[in-house]
């Protein structure tokens, strides 16, 4: 007589049912389907991944541009008319996204690894599309506003594309067991070939990606020059409000050789500091002279500028989140800081022997001292006692009147241009300036400035290009590099590439090899236990239907005719809608 008794009891699977129920919110057993995954959540996967690149790309560029915190939320600053520190928002939701979708990718992937139909839960598919259109809108937003920015992406790879390189040589190999996986165990088809080819092409590309490196900091160590000379640009405003007394005096404490101030001249001919065309931003104008705050700050007399508060504006919006870092006795005397006057400023460099940089606004026409803005200022350089020698002048005009100063210019020009205008320094953005640039301008002696460096990063950079002085807001950080972050021979760096490409090569195709070996032998074995008919039903595509229950109907009683024992067992098993039949390790 023959006994039939039903299976029931299934091994707990705690990590998978925690890897579906997150991500597709199946908890249950009978949830859970190994068939092959809809093209609709294909696209699904497609538009998670690529969400995760975009937000990738996003997150790098707001790591290498915090260079530039204080420069973006001055542009935002001069678009709305408000100023309000936006790089807060940014960061805290450009990370939580980035972890958010981060996890559902690496829960995707889970899926793919474990044979599991992909199936992304409805409110994940709304956080997905809501990070995806945060992040377009984002790039739009900072393309409006501070498009520029952009080019850090190209600098910061001069000191970061080494790191990036192994990185993506271990992303590439963690994928190909992926990879293999897909291409071994179904099918041949020419959309396989085509995702093989594509992982082919991509680890070459990678493999081969170290020729296009431009590193400076890749270079034999005998031939580093000195560290570059720091100048406090408008002090040190991190520690202190930007073109103070106070700011200078902190920019000298920590290191810094030279001062760099933005000058304008007042309207009754007082050259003064102040980096905005208005007092809105950095004093208390608001409240003095409300109908006025909107005014061109060159059009107040130095009365009215120096009753103004130049302190609580900083203390208030902490534009480098450094306020709860001071004393309580630098708070107070922050709070009590006015503007500072150029003859201030300048006697204070005498006093401590170091050399000026004076970017000089000059009047409008319809300004008073419109003719007179060049006296005015050369007499206020008399008054204060320093040597003409340590003054650099910009902008290079009025040449012909600037004798004994130096003089700088802000313009990438040729060495041709430059020595026709009698210029020997050359104060220019970072971004307006290559490793090739650099060499070119101190082969031919003309010293080179470059600002805003505020990173160890682009310090580092800009140290191995042999760059003379560098312009910082953050001379107090700059003052702790001793030494280029990283530094590399060119052997070493050879051997690490090489070393590193080979051993990603050689697990890739032993990954693939595995893959196949053990698919072959799984494949010997099963052809060795099944028959006729369970062959053809292990060939038909896994979706119920009627021809497929019928299938199994036939092979389950031809196996019942030819007899079963009393130990031998029929399960029907209620998971994915299929039945399982165990005979002896046989299942159907």
């Amino acid at each position: 007589m023959v006994k039939h008794q039903p299976l029931q009891v299934y091994e707990k699977q705690v990590l998978l049912s925690l890897v579906t129920g997150i991500y597709g919110c199946r908890w249950k057993r009978y949830q859970r389907s190994q068939d092959e995954s809809s093209k609709w959540e294909c696209a699904w996967f497609t538009i998670l991944s690529s969400s995760f690149l975009l937000l990738l790309f996003w997150t790098y560029f707001w790591l290498v541009a915090q260079n530039d915190f204080n420069d973006f939320n001055w542009s935002v600053y001069n678009h709305s008319g408000e100023w309000r520190d936006e790089t807060i928002p940014i960061v805290t939701s450009t990370t939580v996204g980035f972890i958010y979708i981060t996890f559902l990718l690496i829960l995707a992937l889970f899926h793919i690894s474990l044979g599991q139909q992909l199936n992304l839960y409805w409110v994940h598919k709304i956080g997905v599309l809501a990070t995806l259109l945060t992040i377009v809108s984002g790039f739009v937003s900072v393309d409006d506003v501070w498009g520029n920015e952009w080019e850090i992406i190209l600098v910061s790879l001069q000191f970061t594309a080494p790191f990036l390189h192994i990185g993506g040589l271990v992303t590439l190999t963690a994928v190909s067991w992926l990879i293999a996986g897909y291409v071994v165990r179904k099918e041949r088809s020419n959309f396989q070939v085509t995702v093989l080819a594509i992982y082919i092409l991509a680890l070459l590309a990678l493999c081969l990606a170290p020729l296009t490196f431009t590193c400076p900091c890749i270079m034999d160590r005998h031939v580093l020059k000195p560290p570059p000379v720091i100048i406090g640009r408008r002090g040190a405003p991190m520690l202190a409000p930007e073109n103070t007394m106070m700011s200078f005096s902190r920019a000298l404490q920590h290191g810094a050789s030279s001062l760099e101030a933005d000058v304008t001249i007042s309207v009754d001919g007082v050259p003064f500091l102040m980096r905005d065309h208005t007092l809105r931003r950095t004093t208390d104008v608001s409240k003095v002279f409300p109908s006025r705050e909107h005014e061109d700050a060159s059009f107040f007399n130095w009365t009215e500028i120096h009753s103004l508060n130049a302190g609580h504006w900083f203390l208030e919006s902490d534009p480098y989140w450094t306020v709860k870092t001071l004393s309580p006795k630098d708070r107070s005397r922050i709070g009590n800081l006015t503007i500072c006057s150029l003859v201030e400023m300048l006697r204070l460099a005498a006093r401590a022997n170091s050399s000026v940089l004076l970017n000089i606004r000059k009047p409008a026409p319809e300004h008073p001292r419109f003719r007179s803005w060049f006296m005015d200022t050369l007499w206020t350089l008399q008054k204060a006692g320093i040597s003409h020698r340590k003054v650099t002048w910009a902008p290079d005009t009025d040449r012909g009147r600037v004798r004994g100063l130096l003089q700088t210019t802000n313009e990438k020009l040729s060495v041709e241009e430059i020595r026709h205008r009698g210029i020997t320094s050359l104060t220019i953005h970072y971004r307006k300036i290559s490793h090739h640039d650099i060499q070119v301008y101190l082969a031919h002696n003309v010293s080179v400035t470059v600002y805003p460096v505020n990173e160890p990063w682009l310090y580092s950079i800009l140290w191995c290009s042999g760059v003379p002085s560098v312009s910082s807001d953050a001379p107090q950080v700059l003052q702790k590099v001793p030494y280029p972050v990283w530094l590399m021979s060119h052997s070493a760096y050879n051997f690490i590439w090489i070393s590193s490409d080979l051993v990603s090569v050689a697990v890739i195709m032993g990954i693939f090899f595995f893959q196949n070996y053990h698919m072959i032998r799984w494949k010997i074995s099963g052809m060795q236990n099944y028959n006729p008919e369970q062959i053809m039903l292990s060939a038909v595509v896994r979706r119920p239907s009627r021809d497929v229950n019928i299938m199994k109907e036939k092979l389950i009683f031809s196996e019942l005719n030819s007899g079963l024992g009393s130990t031998e067992e029929l399960s029907l098993y209620p998971e994915n809608g299929h039945a399982r039949y165990s005979h002896g390790g046989l299942s159907c």
